[in-house]
């Protein structure tokens, strides 16, 4: 079965003068500002659309990366992934980097470097931005 998400933008004004909100529709979760500034420049009360594919690509990775492990007969006990995402003003979104360290008895640090690689490669968000550079550093604890 398929299942479609759904978010939705209210923008009012110009690009650099404008604003507007990110609401969440399918699940309700929030609305979330929206604008220029923060996008070319950083803040810490404004979300951008690159934060919000950084969420993406973390939880995506995250969940690859587990099943993946369980598959390997060796189930985490933890991962956690950040993803940091570059936003060039003129040129637009240049690359991903995953940062994930992962608690995983049993495992040796050479078939977790190929298994997180494998998941980064394989992750639905990693595919659909195929179009960056998507750079991987795995920590196993």
């Amino acid at each position: 079965m398929a299942v479609t998400s759904e978010a939705a933008t209210a923008w009012k004004g110009s690009l650099f003068e404008g604003s507007g909100e990110v609401t969440f529709t399918s699940s309700g979760i929030g609305t979330f500002d929206v604008n220029w500034k923060a996008r070319s420049e950083g803040s810490s009360s404004v979300t951008t659309p690159e934060e919000l594919l950084a969420g993406a690509h973390s939880a995506c990775f995250s969940m690859a990366l587990s099943n993946a492990l369980a598959d390997n007969g060796t189930p985490p006990q933890s991962v956690d992934t950040t993803a940091s995402v570059t936003f060039k003003p003129g040129t637009g979104i240049t690359g991903s980097h995953l940062n994930v360290n992962a608690v995983v008895p049993g495992l040796d640090d050479e078939t977790f470097q190929k298994i997180a690689a494998d998941a980064k490669a394989n992750c639905p968000v990693s595919q659909a931005l195929s179009g960056i550079d998507i750079t991987l550093e795995a920590t196993l604890a």
